[in-house]
């Protein structure tokens, strides 16, 4: 875990900070916003890991779609 040595108390103080600067109406906007940028981000990492691409992705997506149709 990267922020393994912050602690509580520096998080509390990064909330604290945050909501100085951005205000209460916009802190759950920008949470969500981290959190999906987040997600993709290791979904990707992940894509790489495995060697898996966006075109692969799609291209397998299509070829097992195809062969669903053609069972029936």
């Amino acid at each position: 875990m990267p922020f393994g040595n912050i602690g509580i108390g520096g998080l509390v103080l990064i909330l604290i900070i945050a909501l100085v600067i951005f205000g209460p109406a916009k802190l759950p906007e920008l949470g969500r916003a981290f959190g999906k940028t987040l997600s993709e981000f290791k979904g990707a990492t992940r894509g790489l890991v495995n060697g898996d691409t966006e075109d692969e992705k799609k291209s397998d997506a299509e070829s097992s779609k195809s062969s669903v149709e053609v069972n029936k």
